[in-house]
């Protein structure tokens, strides 16, 4: 009888046998590395690898340092223009393709849009460097214009999947109550769909704005002399002399991130 209640119980991934060793060595694997990172960035002496007493004095050279003040402010830049305009391209490719009827050739748009998640970044960045380059010969412009412009092309599919979630979740009810009310398009998208697709635009922004900020290998490619975001200057610095000061660096990074996928779940769950 027993036996008979086991086998009619729902299935559970706790009673697989090594189940639990096997998640907690996972664990452990994916954030032990992160967790000797971030203890560190408090060393008080010139070594990454031997604790030599607690200190902040590395938050604080990496805070007074302008190389890292001027890199920091550049990635800010270009991710904050990077996001914002992917996430406005994201939002007309997500209701272009959900607030239509199906037709042929939709399943290759969806696959267009999302085509830099599929392809190697290490690709991506080698297309847009030969791509850029044959501009900068006819032009002879070399501004950070085209580091935006890439991290814009890589960011869309980022942006665009939380916002498509979104739109194929919502009530479509309430759009067509507000047609059948002789409200204009324009006016039924402003006033019913956007509040409600809000949540999915600012997740959408959020993540877009995370990549953008952590992008290392289409920045490298793109990017011309003087133009060093904060993880190509951190590249730059290990390639030197790596000091707790790159500790610091990281871990500011990792906690920005934290709180923005925090952020981006808490607002594209469900509710």
């Amino acid at each position: 009888m027993s036996g008979w209640r086991n086998r009619g119980q729902p299935f559970s991934s706790r009673r697989i046998p090594g189940f639990a060793g096997i998640a907690l060595a996972t664990f452990a694997l994916l954030y032990a590395p992160i967790a000797i990172l971030v203890i560190y960035s408090f060393n008080a002496g010139l070594s990454i690898a031997i604790w030599e007493g607690f200190s902040l004095k590395w938050y604080v050279q990496a805070w007074n340092n302008e190389a890292v003040q001027e890199a920091t402010l550049r990635s800010l830049g270009v991710a904050s223009v990077a996001a914002t305009v992917a996430t406005l391209a994201a939002t007309m490719a997500a209701l272009a393709t959900t607030r239509t009827r199906p037709f042929r050739g939709m399943t290759a748009i969806y696959t267009l849009i999302n085509q830099p998640l599929m392809v190697p970044e290490i690709v991506t960045a080698v297309a847009l460097l030969i791509f850029f380059a044959i501009i900068k010969v006819a032009t002879g412009y070399t501004g950070i214009v085209y580091l935006v412009a890439a991290h814009t092309a890589f960011c869309i599919p980022f942006a665009y999947l939380p916002i498509r979630a979104r739109l194929e979740s919502m009530d479509l009810s309430l759009e067509r109550a507000a047609a059948d009310l002789y409200a204009t398009p324009w006016m039924t998208f402003r006033r019913v769909t956007l509040p409600l697709l809000w949540p999915g635009i600012m997740a959408g922004f959020m993540l877009a704005f995370v990549i953008s900020l952590d992008d290392v290998v289409i920045t490298e490619f793109v990017k011309s002399a003087g133009q060093e975001t904060l993880p190509t200057y951190m590249l730059g610095q290990i390639r030197r002399v790596m000091t707790p000061e790159v500790n610091a660096i990281s871990t500011a990074l990792l906690l920005a991130g934290v709180v923005f996928v925090t952020l981006f779940f808490a607002l594209s769950r469900k509710r």
